[in-house]
């Protein structure tokens, strides 16, 4: 059967090479994902047992922070790059079921998250999936249909849930990030999570599995971290381990640092606002 030319036409993709979106959906037990990404997830099973349940914990973290910004802080508009894979609930969904009329674009540079995307959000008006990457901002500000949906004149959170240790500092990452936080609305906030570095075998071996599997896959200091939010505030409880991080009142008490697996000391999450 002849397959359609043009912008309906379906994106092609490498599957002999691991994707970060698709070794993501791998470790999430997905089945969007091929031989060589199920290949890069027992890499970092190999190196983190719990690598999966980081995953987890990592989607888990972007569910309370979207739940933040839409409850508490009031936003109904999300440009979520690097988005990856549909998955057990994503931004679109955490977000419609607190505001129906929430907004979200989806960006990633996996041509095989447009495809899937579309597929899934072919009935939701207030959502959508471009193919896109962090590393050319203006190719994201300026996308027809990501200025179609998103009204740039009011607050919007970026969200860089992530995203962060797949690109080394050398590559200057925050740049890319700061141009876009450069044309949001004030009042707008930047969401991030990121691998962290405290000194501790596992993260070490989380930061090995990733260059193994990925080529990147960097840790770095929590002080490090901070500066990914540009110097803009952050809110409370600042940036900490995901288990530990609940921009809402947690429903039970906080753990302590030195209570938490191993494995939940591997990421750390943020948000913070533009004045």
């Amino acid at each position: 059967m002849a397959t359609p030319d043009g912008p309906d036409a379906p994106p092609a993709f490498d599957t002999s090479q691991p994707t970060i979106a698709r070794v993501y959906d791998a470790l999430l037990g997905g089945k969007d994902n091929f031989a060589a990404d199920r290949e890069g997830a027992a890499t970092y099973l190999k190196y983190v047992p719990d690598a999966g349940r980081c995953a987890i914990e990592n989607r888990e973290a972007l569910v309370k922070g979207v739940r933040y910004l839409v409850r508490t802080a009031g936003i109904d508009q999300f440009l979520d790059i690097g988005s990856g894979l549909p998955t057990q609930k994503n931004t679109h969904q955490a977000a419609q079921e607190i505001n129906p009329e929430a907004k979200v674009a989806y960006v990633d540079n996996d041509p095989i998250v447009l495809a899937h995307g579309r597929a899934l959000l072919a009935t939701n008006n207030s959502t959508i999936v471009v193919t896109a990457d962090l590393r050319e901002p203006q190719g994201i500000l300026g996308n027809e249909e990501v200025r179609a949906l998103l009204d740039f004149s009011r607050p919007i959170a970026l969200m860089i849930v992530g995203i962060h240790m797949h690109f080394n500092d050398e590559e200057k990452p925050d740049e890319w990030v700061r141009t876009i936080m450069n044309e949001l609305a004030p009042g707008s906030y930047l969401f991030i999570t990121d691998f962290v570095d405290t000194g501790e075998p596992l993260q070490k071996a989380m930061e090995q599995a990733g260059l193994e599997s990925l080529g990147n896959g960097w840790i770095r200091t929590p002080e490090r971290i901070e500066q990914h939010f540009l110097g803009l505030p952050i809110i409370p409880p600042g940036v900490d381990f995901l288990a530990r991080w609940f921009p809402e009142d947690p429903e039970g008490d906080v753990p302590d640092a030195d209570d938490l697996q191993p494995y939940q000391r591997i990421l750390m999450a943020g948000i913070a606002k533009k004045s």
